[in-house]
């Protein structure tokens, strides 16, 4: 037999252990340990809701596809994974550095995405309520 002090949650418990005994399942159980010390009471655990089955996520919209030869020089890539909020520029439209392109949804935060240059929008690769991975791009600019 071994002896053994296990502290749970402040509580101090004496356990024995015996080895190399076989039991049944049934009788495997065993009452439940004394505590050693008196710790203070705590208020009960507030019930855990039920656990709901995943639901199937929406088909996320495609992206729109930049016209052949569209693609910009300078490409705003998406800094974390996220969820597009809005897209704040059309392809054609002039931007100044700071200027903001769009809005990624990431960890219940909306973050600006900005132009990092002065230029113009060549293609738009995202559409709002697409959801993008750190590095992929968003917008280009000429």
């Amino acid at each position: 037999m071994k002896s053994y002090t296990i502290t749970v949650n402040g509580n101090v418990y004496e356990v024995t252990v015996e080895e190399g005994i076989k039991t049944s399942p049934a009788a495997a159980v065993q009452a439940a340990p004394q505590p050693k010390a008196e710790a203070p009471k705590k208020a009960p655990a507030a019930p855990q809701p039920k656990a709901e089955a995943p639901k199937k996520a929406p088909a996320a919209p495609q992206p729109m596809a930049a016209p052949a030869g569209a693609e910009g020089s300078v490409k705003v890539s998406a800094p974390m994974p996220g969820k597009i909020i809005s897209v704040k520029v059309a392809p054609g439209q002039e931007v100044k550095s700071g200027d903001v392109v769009l809005i990624l949804e990431a960890m219940k935060m909306e973050n600006e995405i900005v132009a990092p240059q002065d230029g113009v929008i060549a293609a738009v690769h995202v559409n709002a309520g697409s959801s993008v991975e750190a590095g992929d791009v968003l917008v280009s600019l000429d």
